[in-house]
């Protein structure tokens, strides 16, 4: 007998690789579960499903940095903070942050397949002895438009959002007028595509990092949350900085406000997503 459950959750994570750098995404979760019927005449109940699996993959990798811990390219360091440096095409990429922001995979390098592995080896001895296999379906969403991947810090939020390197895969729509314009769309997915989208006020100095070492022209950010102190420096090159903060309102806000100030747009409206199913929409 196989139990499914189709859009159990999504994962909005950013991971680290050597090709693209630093990178936002979101994997829509289905799951599967093989084996007999229990004592209720159920392979598992619906209700737990949720609450053991979906818990644990929020847990494991939700709202994560995911580091591919064999990859030759990966350099962890323990200590008071926990800290990655990773060596990729775009330049070094240097996160510090409480150990619970990552996610160490042991695997060369981070993708749905050894994302798959790592959560179902983790998932499958929280489940009854009845089933017996837990296929996880990993996929990402089917857009038709244009999309861009993003990494963020949200310092005020109190949950993981605070996290200073998790992001999101994410489409947008913008209306001149009341009409869609797909190169507005274009123009804006391929300037964000794999950036990090960093708030002004918490830039700091290269002095000022109290763990990593900056390298030439690299930009450097920090800021202490909840959750414990977080830090990140990386090349210039693969961060925008934005003079709000990072939520989803405060982009959408943003791209409105300068369309119409570049564009001299009499009316724009900016549909923006984050990750799947979910945003905010902006009026200028």
């Amino acid at each position: 007998m196989i139990l499914f459950v189709r859009d159990l959750t999504v994962i909005d994570f950013s991971y680290l690789c050597q090709q693209r750098g630093l990178l936002g995404e979101s994997y829509i979760v289905d799951v599967e579960l093989h084996g007999d019927l229990d004592q209720t005449s159920m392979v598992f109940d619906f209700g737990l499903v949720k609450k053991v699996i979906k818990k644990a993959i929020d847990q494991l990798v939700d709202h994560k940095l995911a580091i591919p811990a064999l990859s030759p390219a990966t350099q962890l360091i323990t200590g008071e903070v926990e800290q990655v440096l990773f060596s990729s095409a775009k330049g070094l990429l240097q996160i510090a942050s409480p150990a619970e922001a990552f996610a160490v995979i042991q695997a060369e390098k981070i993708d749905m397949a050894s994302v798959t592995e790592f959560l179902t080896g983790q998932i499958k001895p929280l489940l009854p002895d009845n089933v017996a296999k837990l296929v996880l379906q990993l996929r990402t969403e089917q857009v038709s438009g244009f999309s861009y991947h993003y990494t963020h810090g949200l310092k005020k939020h109190d949950g993981n959002c605070q996290r200073i390197a998790h992001g999101h895969r994410s489409t947008i729509q913008i209306f001149d007028n009341g009409m869609l314009s797909p190169k507005l769309g274009k123009y804006w997915c391929e300037r964000w595509e794999d950036i990090y989208l960093a708030t002004a006020e918490d830039q700091i100095e290269a002095s000022a990092l109290r763990y990593l070492k900056a390298e030439a022209g690299a930009l450097n950010f920090a800021y202490s949350s909840a959750q414990g102190y977080f830090e990140i420096s990386l090349p210039a090159t693969t961060c925008e900085v934005v003079p709000c903060d990072t939520t989803v309102e405060c982009l959408a806000d943003y791209i409105a406000a300068s369309i119409k100030e570049s564009h001299q747009l009499s009316a724009v409206k900016v549909v923006a997503f984050e990750g799947v199913g979910k945003g905010a929409i902006a009026f200028a």
